[in-house]
C-alpha cells in the first residue's frame, strides 16, 4: 500500500519549505544555519530573489566563509548576474585557495587566454592526493575549459579524460541497467481515461545538454507559462504510489509495479504538489531529463499533458554530456565518466524515444531536434507553441530576455539570442571521438 503520510508530505513540501524558511529567518536573523537553510529552501523552490537575500545576509554575518561566498556566486550566476558571480567566486578563492568548485566555476565564467590563465595553479592543485576524485574532476575540467578557450581541442580532451579517471573507477556505468529500465518502460500499458484531467503541465525531457533548458526558456517566455524548473515531483510521487521500496527512485522495480498505481490520484497529487510554484499562470513547464523513461506513465496520470523531448546530434550530445559535471553523486549520471559510456547512454535514449514516437499520439509527444530549432527558430517555435496549445506570442523568440533565474549549466547560454555556436562542435575533436563513433555505428545510429 502507498505510504499516505509520505505522499502528503511530498505534496506539501514546497509550501512547507517556504513556511519553514520564512519562520527561521524571522526568528533567527543572525543564525548561520537558519539563514543557510532558508537560502537553500528558497532556491530549491525557484525563489532566487529570496535566496539571494539570505545568502547576502549570511555573508554579512560571516564574510569569510568560502562556502557561503560560493553559493552566493552560484545564485547570482543562476540569475544572470555574471560579473557579480565572478566577484563572489574570487572572494571564495581568496578565503580558501583550495576551493576547487569555486575555481572551476570562475574559469567557466571567464575567457582564458595565453596571457591570463590559471594553468600553473591548476596543475599544482591537481597533483595533490584526491581519494574520491572530486577535486581532480573539477580541476581537470577547469584545465579542459582553459585549453578549449586556447583552441587546443586535443589538449582539452586529454584533461577531460584524466580528470575523470578516479570517478570512472569508483562509479562504473552499466548500459545493461539502462536497457533493462527502457524495457520496463516499454512494458507499461498505455491505458486511457484513468488519469487527472489537468492540462496545465508541459513536460520537457531529453538527455542533459540537449536543449532542454532552451525549450523551457522559450515556453516560459510566453505570458501564459511559467517554469517550475527541475522539481522531480512526478517521479518521487510515482515511487510512493508504486509502493516500491528499493533505494533508487527510478528503477525497474518501480516500473514493474506501475500496474497497481491509482493514476487519477497520482495525477491529482502531482498537480497539487506544484501549486505553491505554478498557480500564477495557466500553464507550467516541468523539466526533468530522466522523464523520458516515464512518458507512458505521465500520459496515464495526466492524459492532457504535453511532453516535449529534445534530441541533439549524436556526437554533439555525447560530447556535451562527457564535458559535464553534475553537482551531486547520482548513479543516473555515471555515464559521463567515459566517452564510450556516454555514447551507450545515447543509444538507449535514442531507441526509446523512437519507440515512443511510433506508438504515442503526436498531439501529446513531440521530439524536437535541437539543430532544427536553431536553424529555423521561428518556424519550430511556432510549431512548439501550437503543439502545447498556446497562442503565438513574439516573446517566445526573445527567450534570452527572460529575466527568471535558471539553475542549470546552460544559465549563460540561454541568456544569449539563438545562435549556432553549439552546433557541430564535435568536428574539432576528430579521432578523439572515435570510441563514441564505434558505439553509435554498432547501434545503427547515423552521426554524419
Amino acid at each position: 500500500m502507498p505510504n499516505e503520510a509520505e505522499i502528503e508530505k511530498l505534496v506539501r513540501r514546497f509550501g512547507a519549505m517556504r513556511d519553514v524558511a520564512g519562520r527561521a529567518v524571522r526568528e533567527n536573523p543572525n543564525d548561520e544555519r537558519a539563514l543557510y537553510g532558508a537560502a537553500m529552501a528558497y532556491r530549491i523552490g525557484g525563489d532566487y530573489v529570496s535566496a539571494l537575500t539570505q545568502l547576502q545576509n549570511l555573508v554579512r554575518v560571516n564574510g569569510g566563509h568560502t562556502h557561503y561566498l560560493f553559493e552566493l556566486g552560484q545564485t547570482l550566476e543562476y540569475m544572470g548576474r555574471f560579473d557579480e558571480a565572478v566577484a563572489q567566486y574570487e572572494a571564495a578563492l581568496k578565503a580558501e585557495p583550495l576551493n576547487y568548485r569555486a575555481r572551476h566555476a570562475l574559469i567557466q565564467l571567464t575567457k582564458q587566454d595565453i596571457a591570463s590563465n590559471q594553468i600553473g595553479e591548476l596543475e599544482r592543485q591537481i597533483a595533490m592526493p584526491d581519494s574520491d576524485g572530486w577535486r581532480w574532476l573539477h580541476l581537470g575540467h577547469a584545465l579542459a575549459k582553459t585549453y578549449e578557450d586556447f583552441g587546443d581541442a586535443q589538449k582539452s580532451f586529454h584533461w577531460l579524460t584524466r580528470a575523470k579517471q578516479t570517478r570512472r573507477q569508483r562509479s562504473p556505468y552499466k548500459q545493461a541497467n539502462d536497457e533493462a529500465l527502457a524495457l520496463a518502460a516499454k512494458a507499461v500499458e498505455l491505458s486511457a481515461g484513468e488519469g487527472h484531467a489537468a492540462a496545465d503541465p508541459i513536460f520537457i525531457t531529453g538527455l542533459p545538454r540537449s536543449g532542454t533548458t532552451l525549450a523551457d526558456r522559450i515556453l516560459s517566455s510566453h505570458p501564459d507559462v511559467m517554469s517550475a524548473g527541475e522539481i522531480g515531483n512526478f517521479l518521487q510521487l510515482l515511487k510512493l504510489y508504486s509502493s516500491s521500496a528499493t533505494p533508487a527512485t527510478l528503477d525497474t522495480d518501480m516500473l514493474a509495479r506501475v500496474g497497481g498505481v491509482d493514476f487519477a490520484r497520482l495525477g491529482s497529487s502531482y498537480i497539487e504538489s506544484t501549486r505553491p510554484l505554478t498557480g500564477a499562470t495557466p500553464r507550467f513547464v516541468d523539466k526533468a531529463p530522466s522523464n523520458f523513461y516515464l512518458v507512458p506513465v505521465i500520459l496515464r496520470a495526466l492524459p492532457n499533458a504535453r511532453i516535449v523531448c529534445m534530441r541533439r546530434h549524436p556526437l554533439d550530445s555525447v560530447l556535451s554530456n562527457y564535458k559535464q559535471i553534475f553537482p551531486f553523486d547520482d548513479r543516473y549520471f555515471d555515464y559521463v565518466y567515459d566517452l564510450k559510456w556516454a555514447a551507450q547512454k545515447f543509444v538507449v535514449f535514442d531507441r526509446l524515444i523512437a519507440h515512443w514516437r511510433e506508438i504515442l499520439p503526436p498531439d501529446r509527444f513531440l521530439v524536437l531536434q535541437y539543430e532544427d530549432l536553431v536553424a529555423n527558430q521561428e518556424a519550430r517555435t511556432r510549431e512548439l507553441l501550437a503543439f502545447c496549445d498556446l497562442s503565438w506570442d513574439e516573446r517566445a523568440l526573445s527567450f534570452h530576455e527572460n529575466a527568471a533565474g535558471v539553475s542549470t549549466p546552460s544559465a549563460r547560454q540561454v541568456r544569449q539570442a539563438m545562435n549556432s555556436q553549439a552546433v557541430g562542435r564535435f568536428a574539432k575533436y576528430g579521432a578523439a571521438l572515435d570510441p563514441a563513433r564505434r558505439v553509435l555505428e554498432q547501434a545503427g545510429i547515423s552521426h554524419d
